[in-house]
């Protein structure tokens, strides 16, 4: 790993409707503009829409995860009841380890918006040297997820979750993340810290 390598993220919208062209698929487009604003150090995707079928779904994350070599995996779309929602189960289906807070912690954020929040099933998992995360499926949800929430000042209130990702990439051997703090604030521990110069920036 050399300290600027560049982060490879996949992102896969799951919707039988965007997937079929019924209507544009929004998700992967918010998290590519999320990332423009957020990343401060390399980074590229590999997209995939897919529909919501769970053979699908877990073939597409292994491919990206094991064939490609995706770090960070992000999904949006499929974690609500309805019978059609099979994104968790095929994320959890492929998972080496369970991360349970991600989704706690997506729950939180929502619920500070809508009751319904309860109902989204999203789950945060390790494969290999991979993490994948289910996301909201809504672009606006998605921010506010990814970010957390501030006040009218800026100062934040509830933390998003990225704030945690970077760290957990570093200790499952990924490269070294910084982001940009007026969008999301990274947080390591003291000891996991570099300094700028020793990160290539």
């Amino acid at each position: 790993m050399t300290t600027n390598e560049e982060l490879l993220i996949g992102l896969v919208s799951v919707s039988d409707r965007a997937s079929g062209g019924v209507y544009r698929d929004e998700g992967i487009p918010a998290l590519q503009e999320w990332f423009a604003r957020a990343m401060a150090s390399p980074w590229r995707v590999e997209t995939r829409l897919i529909p919501d079928e769970r053979p699908a779904i877990e073939s597409t994350l292994v491919d990206l995860v094991d064939r490609l070599d995706c770090r960070l995996v992000l999904t949006t779309g499929g974690t609500g009841p309805a019978p059609r929602d099979v994104t968790p189960e095929a994320t959890l289906a492929i998972a080496d380890k369970v991360m349970p807070g991600f989704g706690e912690q997506m729950r939180r954020i929502s619920l500070e918006f809508v009751p319904t929040a309860i109902l989204s099933r999203q789950v945060g998992v390790i494969r290999k040297h991979s993490l994948i995360i289910n996301l909201p499926g809504q672009p606006k949800s998605i921010r506010e997820t990814l970010e957390g929430l501030k006040d009218k000042d800026g100062k934040q209130i509830v933390a998003g979750i990225f704030a945690a990702v970077p760290y957990c990439i570093d200790l499952i051997g990924g490269p070294y993340i910084e982001t940009r703090e007026n969008v999301v604030k990274a947080f390591r521990p003291k000891s996991a810290l570099r300094s700028k110069a020793a990160s290539g920036s």
